[in-house]
């Protein structure tokens, strides 16, 4: 008895919600219109790229003079089927750049360190899988460059990624 009153309650509320000032327009066909419009609007480009913190600590760290390391560094413009591969690889590298500060004391330590939680968080988050490809290089694989190459590709990648 009580189940069949609270669904009785749920759909009186229900009703009250379809019938407030808010869902007024929703009655007529212009107001679905509207709605779905709305719905449907395609995302800007800062709102769906889920690397926007990354890229604003990359811009911090980018000119830092005092971290000095050669990374295994992707090109940004490897096969698009290796594009996540090649962003781990990256976030990978971040280590090396956080144990190289740790010993060095360096200013942007804080930055680089967001970088690494930001990357691995957004990866945890989305469940990213991708199955390795043949033509997908290791990281090992990639040559070695200096922080300011590695910097500038790991961005550029980053803005393809987000397109």
């Amino acid at each position: 008895q009580k189940t069949y009153l609270d669904s009785v309650c749920l759909q009186y509320r229900l009703y009250r919600l379809l019938n407030s000032h808010c869902f007024c327009l929703l009655k007529n066909g212009m107001g679905l219109i509207i709605f779905f419009l709305c719905a449907y609007v395609p995302k800007t480009e800062a709102g769906h790229c889920r690397w926007a913190e990354v890229l604003k600590d990359l811009e911090r760290i980018k000119t830092s003079k005092d971290i000095d390391v050669s990374l295994y560094t992707a090109n940004a413009d490897e096969d698009e089927e290796c594009q996540e591969l090649v962003i781990r690889c990256f976030f990978l590298e971040t280590e090396v750049i956080i144990h190289e500060c740790s010993i060095k004391n360096c200013s942007k330590t804080q930055d680089v360190r967001n970088i690494w939680k930001n990357g691995n968080e957004s990866f945890e988050k989305n469940k990213l899988t991708s199955t390795k490809s043949k033509k997908c290089k290791e990281c090992e694989e990639y040559e070695e460059k200096n922080f300011t190459e590695f910097v500038q590709n790991f961005v550029k990648v980053i803005q393809r990624d987000c397109k």
